[in-house]
């Protein structure tokens, strides 16, 4: 079955019918769907790219956003359910990376459903403890400067004032929901972890990302590319092939080994 169109929870690009896999990708703080547009024509036909469109930008700008990690996912999930094939993958990062691994806890526990594989990218794992400065709590012009710092809003949207009114209520509601999220102690989920981080990303630590692999009881790799914090931009061919090969063993039914390893691979 192909997701409905008039989903507005999941943009599908490229229907691929015949597609082995359904790869379900969602955002970091700010962004939409369209950010994943193009991984449509780099990812092969075996791969059928969605993305989650969450309310409060693009096609949903009028709508909401929200700003607490639970609630949005108990509704992401009533709505993404229907439309979900298995087998499917996520692929998150930023907060994109804390939406996948919350959303596929919250389908273990209430429909008894499990991500194929998990990537996740540019987060530290959930349960490190970190020292948040709520960024989002600051005003316009000291909030704007944090963004600018991280690098991954353009600087001609920045600088625009009448597009930046539009896109901040959004962007403050992401880090709202980023820096009040409580981790909650569970059980590791079953499904195979592959994370990813910049070798120069100063918000994301090395041992951050590898502590990923206590949050599985399947396999576990890590993987770190040259760039910053938005090294998904800068690194995306080395990071999709990364992606795309982890997902053809599956498809092949050649990928093998349910034991727990420790794999680091610097790009």
């Amino acid at each position: 079955m192909i997701p409905k169109q008039d989903n507005l929870w999941l943009s599908v690009f490229q229907p691929k019918p015949f597609a082995r896999i359904q790869l379900v990708c969602f955002p970091y703080a700010g962004g939409g769907a369209s950010l994943f547009r193009p991984w449509v024509r780099l990812l092969p036909a075996e791969i059928d790219v969605c993305a989650v469109q969450l309310p409060g930008r693009e096609n949903r700008l009028a709508e909401p956003p929200f700003t607490r990690v639970l609630p949005l996912v108990e509704k992401m999930a009533q709505q993404l359910v229907p439309v979900l094939r298995p087998p499917f993958a996520f692929f998150g990062h930023s907060m994109g990376a804390l939406l996948s691994f919350e959303m596929a806890r919250h389908l273990r526990t209430v429909y008894g459903l499990s991500p194929l594989h998990l990537f996740v990218s540019g987060h530290r794992a959930p349960h490190v403890s970190a020292q948040h400065a709520h960024i989002f709590r600051l005003p316009d012009p000291e909030f704007i400067e944090e963004v600018r710092r991280l690098k991954g809003t353009p600087e001609e949207v920045l600088a625009n004032a009448e597009l930046l009114e539009l896109l901040l209520p959004a962007l403050r509601a992401d880090f709202e929901l980023c820096e009040t999220y409580e981790y909650r102690q569970d059980t590791p989920l079953s499904c195979p972890i592959s994370a990813f981080g910049g070798l120069q990303d100063e918000n994301v630590g090395r041992d951050s990302v590898l502590a990923w692999r206590e949050l599985t009881d399947g396999s576990f790799s890590a993987r770190f590319f040259n760039g910053g914090h938005f090294f998904l931009h800068e690194e995306r061919w080395s990071l999709l092939h990364v992606v795309s090969q982890t997902l053809l063993q599956y498809s092949l039914d050649a990928f093998v080994g349910n034991a727990k390893t420790g794999g680091v691979v610097y790009d």
